[in-house]
């Protein structure tokens, strides 16, 4: 992990119960998760992405994909929807040359 946090301290067990150790490792652990969970800032001089989806099908705000060669950023109020080709067929077509 790149992130600047520091790594939460998880105590060792004791011999027996002691709710001192428990509550040392309930705070480590909250603190882990809000850890996990925020944000944080990213610097990279190569990166490569694979198995990237073509669409924003359950992604969340802020994930990358790609679409037709483009990668795209999951935005909620711009979809990018699934199926985005289509063909379609009106009848015959006579061109007539005078």
């Amino acid at each position: 992990m790149s992130r600047l946090n520091a790594i939460p301290y998880f105590p060792n067990a004791p011999q027996q119960y002691d709710q001192k150790y428990i509550s040392e490792v309930v705070r480590a652990f909250a603190v882990f998760v809000q850890q996990n969970q925020t944000p944080g800032e990213g610097r990279n001089t190569f990166t490569v992405f694979t198995d990237l989806q073509e669409d924003d099908f359950g992604l969340e705000n802020g994930s990358v994909f790609q679409q037709g060669g483009f990668l795209k950023v999951a935005l909620i109020n711009s979809p990018n929807v699934r199926g985005l080709v289509g063909t379609g067929q009106v009848g015959p077509i006579t061109v007539v040359i005078s």
